[in-house]
């Protein structure tokens, strides 16, 4: 059975990352006939302010109207969307706190979530948490298409590179993919040596005869050793390739209550110029 997409969960939390995030979805649903639910969740005003002061009365108000407003413009922002010959996308919200559960319970039930990277310089209240998409894809499990602050114009999807190691991660990755993968006019995989592949006699199976299992032919670049600002590279290769979705898996492990990433995954979270599907 031919992998498929046919639940999007796109994560909202200001009106002005709408349009950009239902564009992609739709632009990934439209030929796969998959639907697209939009989920509207921020972390609430009040928290951003140190305990101590009475918050009760006006300050409280205040507070909760601005949080309504910022919602109100999000759904309004969502109900002038429209994307011709795409699927027409639900609206959900929620006021739970912590964000991170809410988005990574509704994701259970997605077969891939659409996030945006978070601004580094944005002003005000942080609307999520710093680490935010990578909490949400430990904690549910599943792959998510992540397009950069900086915004995107043009397909995503038609030229795609693979960052690829031999590791449970990646491979999560492109099987993510595959439904992209199929329908992409270019795919590129980039490789760097690594630890040498367990001996297996035989027909051995590798990345280049999953990707033809599926119907994908790829061309290969491969590198020497993994140089040490790894992150950094992909994202120089990506662009000469002229890729419009990087492929790859999410490093990194959980310490206390945050999340510590890998250098590599670190560098394209904070650094991406380009839509990425991650899977941890």
């Amino acid at each position: 059975m031919r992998p498929s997409l046919r639940q999007i969960l796109v994560h909202l939390d200001h009106a002005d990352n709408v349009r950009p995030r239902l564009e992609a979805a739709c632009g990934l649903a439209a030929p796969l006939g998959a639907q697209v639910t939009a989920l509207y969740a921020a972390t609430p005003a009040i928290t951003a302010l140190p305990y101590g002061p009475d918050l009760s009365g006006g300050v409280a108000t205040v507070l909760q109207e601005m949080d309504d407003q910022r919602r109100d413009a999000a759904r309004a922002a969502f109900a002038a969307f429209h994307f011709e010959g795409g699927p027409l996308p639900t609206w959900a919200e929620s006021q739970d706190i912590p964000v991170i559960g809410v988005v990574a319970q509704q994701a259970l039930f997605a077969d891939l979530l659409v996030m945006g990277q978070r601004d580094p310089a944005a002003s005000g209240p942080a609307l999520v948490p710093g680490d935010f998409v990578e909490a949400v894809v430990l904690a549910s499990g599943k792959p998510a298409l992540v397009l950069p602050y900086v915004g995107w114009q043009g397909p995503i999807g038609q030229r795609v590179a693979i960052a690829w190691k031999d590791t449970a991660q990646a491979a999560r990755a492109v099987t993510a993919a595959l439904p992209v993968l199929a329908r992409a006019q270019a795919v590129q995989v980039l490789a760097w040596d690594d630890d040498a592949a367990p001996a297996v006699q035989g027909d051995r199976l590798d990345l280049d005869s999953f990707l033809r299992a599926h119907g994908i032919t790829a061309q290969w670049h491969r590198g020497g050793e993994a140089p040490s600002a790894l992150g950094e590279l992909l994202l120089s290769r990506a662009s000469d390739l002229e890729a419009d979705l990087l492929v790859m898996g999410c490093y990194g492990h959980s310490r206390a209550r945050e999340w510590v990433l890998g250098g590599t995954s670190r560098t394209l979270l904070q650094s991406m110029t380009l839509p990425v599907l991650l899977a941890h």
